[in-house]
């Protein structure tokens, strides 16, 4: 069965960079868009961002543009969440899901990983 699993979560300090990894098996990760999404404590879960396929275009959250960058390695089959200036809200467990239809595209997702947590703390 197809399977997305994140890593790189971590407690680090604000200001802190982290680098996430979504990586599928069984799954060819080309064809498909790639959204992280995030869920901090006793909060919904919102999208962080996401990356099409093909062209490899991303869009991003507010809350995170600017400090989020969203890149994929379509050769290792992985999609990276780059995260600079890490600020406590940023604290979540942090998922990618995968979409063959693209960003946005409205439907449920295809694939979800198990999550990787980060936290931001002194």
């Amino acid at each position: 069965q197809a399977q997305l699993m994140e890593s790189g979560g971590d407690l680090v300090q604000p200001g802190a960079s982290l680098r996430l990894s979504c990586v599928a098996s069984r799954l060819s990760l080309k064809y498909y868009a790639v959204a992280w999404y995030r869920q901090a404590p006793g909060k919904e879960r919102e999208e962080v961002g996401c990356i099409s396929s093909g062209d490899g275009s991303t869009q991003y959250a507010s809350s995170v543009k600017g400090r989020f960058n969203i890149s994929r390695d379509d050769a290792k089959n992985t999609v990276y969440l780059q995260m600079n200036s890490l600020e406590p809200e940023d604290t979540a467990v942090y998922f990618c899901a995968s979409d063959i239809a693209g960003c946005s595209s409205g439907r449920k997702a295809d694939y979800w990983g198990q999550g990787t947590r980060v936290s931001v703390s002194p």
